[in-house]
């Protein structure tokens, strides 16, 4: 008997549409026949056929009769950096005694801005310490007199006066006045002691110090001086420097003995924040002119047990083995034009078992050239290896990674620099957002932090408007414009806020294509007199760099996207656990294009104030 449920011409019962429903299964599912899936986990396999097949679609037949790595021996030359040069400034002997970020990021401390005295909470450190030292030699017989107030009365820090202009940087922001407030005819000004002394003067001038005393207290001050330049580290010169005000970044070049050459690096573009051996090229230059103090090159060679390279992400290379990793680098999905991605992508997923690594140690400050290795198989077999970018055949076609980039055809290097292995960076201090300005066709440098006297940060255009509102009450503000007698008035170019410094491009000498950057000044209108407006000044270093002379920015260092550049103060640990503070730069790409809204020659509306 057929059951009514079963349809035994499926066309016509659709076609007649006997049946409302048809029932389909588009999944089937095996029932277990027992409650333990022991056995069914094992993955028994007994078709030795059906295991060749799989090896054959896992493409383990394609190969080269090639051995495994089993044993390796490298050949390399060592060579230490002796020699260090910040920018183009005098060749010095390479150091260890401290990070090369602290050589190389150090930026000198701002004290002063025209006539305005600026830091006064290390000034109040240096005083402080000084105060110590006096009251510590007089205590122990040291000195016959105590001189704390003759030196604070030598070196005061005078009281701001609300209504001189001089000290409208101050007075015009309530935490900056009230702490120098507290600060003046209490307090003396220790950089003004030291400043002093840089100049040429004696320790003694103005304070009255016995005949017998002055030797000590020459001996203190210089023990004052190096307290605060272990305190915090700054340029001793200009030569030192390594900063580079019109390309807002570093420059430094380290030099070792390379036996026939010497081997020079250079970092001709450095504004990461974190310096590595990237950082450096090697150049085709001679030497750094200064006679080696360094050892010569040493060769060796090491052996070693190579052993395959791990990472997350990585595609196992065995059928029966799962993959629990937590990176999914079949999931990137980079565009065409993303070559970093496309290389890493095809490392990961391609050539994962073909890179293998082994330790190498070498001294701090050294550059170690690979010159081959010795590897030997699981057959017995040596085989030399050397970088296929050191082969001449392919000079014209050289391209590496991991490698130190190199103008001329060069050995496969490493650079171990002597840097710090954690930086602690602090609160920006000063905060500059160069952006371009397509409508008003210049550059603007925007001061979004600027350090105030006392020694404290504050928004750019917090500042701008506190010290207006401050020079508009003792100056007192323009006369206002005559009542209007026509319905539209001519205005001839209106303003931006002060912290807005304007950037023009001008034409390089002796060239009429190339341009620079060029800083220049908004007007600030105060007081009755029309003629007498002032030139609105930026407030951080890396403005005011070269006042009241030209400041040049190279065009190339503003792209479309802008630039931020910061600086604060970082902190790190050497290798004895001494402590090392500077205070450094970096550069981060901006976030695009501004406004301004600076306008010139406009028609505008009477009755709009």
């Amino acid at each position: 008997m057929v059951d009514k449920a079963t349809v035994l011409d499926l066309k016509l019962v659709l076609a007649e549409r006997v049946v409302p429903a048809v029932t389909r299964w588009n999944r089937l599912e095996g029932r277990p026949r027992a409650h333990a899936f022991d056995r069914a986990l094992k993955a028994e396999v007994r078709d030795a056929l059906w295991m060749l097949s799989k090896q054959w679609q896992m493409g383990e037949f394609e190969g080269d009769d090639a051995g495994s790595p089993a044993l390796a021996r490298i050949c390399l030359e060592t060579a230490t950096f002796d020699r260090y040069q910040a920018a183009q400034g005098t060749v010095e002997a390479f150091s260890l005694a401290e990070p090369l970020e602290t050589k190389v990021e150090r930026r000198p401390i701002a004290f002063r801005a025209g006539n305005q005295r600026l830091a006064f909470d290390v000034r109040g450190m240096v005083a402080r310490r000084w105060r110590k030292m006096l009251k510590a030699a007089f205590d122990a017989g040291d000195l016959t007199a105590d001189y704390r107030d003759a030196y604070r009365a030598r070196y005061p820090i005078a009281v701001p006066d609300p209504t001189a202009e001089v000290d409208a940087p101050v007075c015009a922001h309530a935490e900056a006045w009230q702490q120098v407030g507290a600060m003046a005819e209490r307090v003396m000004d220790g950089v003004d002691f030291l400043e002093h002394l840089d100049a040429g003067g004696a320790v003694d001038d103005g304070v009255g110090a016995a005949a017998a005393d002055v030797p000590v207290l020459a001996a203190m001050a210089a023990r004052l001086e190096e307290w605060l330049a272990d305190l915090i580290a700054q340029p001793a010169d200009a030569d030192s420097d390594a900063w580079i005000p019109n390309k807002l970044e570093y420059q430094f070049g380290c030099s070792a003995a390379g036996g026939a050459s010497d081997v020079v690096a250079r970092a001709e573009e450095y504004y990461q924040g974190h310096l590595d051996w990237y950082a450096l090229e090697r150049t085709g230059e001679k030497g750094l002119e200064l006679p080696s103090g360094g050892p010569p090159p040493t060769a060796r060679a090491q052996s070693f047990l190579p052993v395959g390279l791990v990472f997350a992400g990585m595609p196992n290379t065995r059928w029966w083995e799962f993959e629990d990793r937590k990176t999914n680098l079949g999931a990137i999905t980079p565009d065409t034009v993303d070559i970093g991605t496309l290389l890493l992508v095809e490392f990961g997923l391609v050539y994962a078992n073909d890179w293998f690594v082994f330790p190498l140690a070498m001294p701090l400050g050294s550059m170690a050239t690979v010159r081959g290795i010795a590897v030997t198989n699981v057959f017995g077999e040596r085989i030399w290896v050397e970088a296929a970018s050191d082969r001449p055949a392919l000079a014209g076609q050289r391209w590496s990674v991991f490698q130190m980039t190199s103008e001329s055809p060069a050995k496969a290097s490493l650079a171990l620099l002597p840097t710090a292995a954690k930086v602690q960076n602090g609160k920006p201090l000063e905060e500059v957002a160069l952006v371009r300005d397509e409508m008003a066709n210049m550059v603007w440098g925007i001061e979004k932090l600027v350090p105030l006297p006392s020694g404290a940060s504050k928004p750019g255009r917090e500042v701008a408007r506190e010290h207006f509102a401050a020079l508009e009450r003792i100056v007192g503000p323009p006369p206002a414009p005559p009542e209007p007698k026509a319905p539209i008035r001519y205005e001839v170019m209106n303003t931006v806020p002060e912290h807005w410094i304007p950037f023009v491009p001008v034409h390089l000498e002796g060239s009429d294509r190339e341009v620079r950057l060029q800083r220049a000044a908004m007007p600030r209108l105060l007081g009755t007199d029309p003629g007498g407006f002032q030139k609105v000044r930026p407030r951080t270093s890396l403005l005011r760099q070269n006042l009241p002379k030209a400041y040049f920015v190279d065009e190339e260092e503003v792209t479309r996207a802008g630039a931020l550049v910061r600086v604060a103060y970082q902190r790190t640990r050497w290798l004895d656990g001494k402590p090392f503070v500077w205070l450094g730069a970096s550069k981060l790409t901006g976030r695009g294009e501004g406004s301004s809204g600076l306008a010139f020659d406009r028609i505008v509306d009477s009755r709009a104030r």
